[in-house]
């Protein structure tokens, strides 16, 4: 296992430990464990932010990303 992917396990590990109050199922590797804690999680509604004192101009949107060449 390389060191980012034993980050990223230890990192799903310990969330799941704050999530929960319990050790992870030793069975589970982190996409495991990532997958089960998205599941679990509510259901929720997402609802743009719509305001007449919004301009295009203040809002960030994400860089395009040059063509490979």
């Amino acid at each position: 296992m390389s060191t980012r992917a034993a980050r990223i396990e230890a990192e799903a590990a310990a969330l799941w430990r704050e999530l929960y109050g319990d050790s992870p199922p030793a069975e589970a590797d982190a996409a495991e464990m990532l997958d089960i804690m998205l599941q679990r999680m509510p259901a929720i509604t997402y609802d743009r932010l719509s305001s007449p004192h919004m301009h295009r101009s203040a809002v960030s949107w994400p860089k395009r990303s040059s063509p490979a060449g």
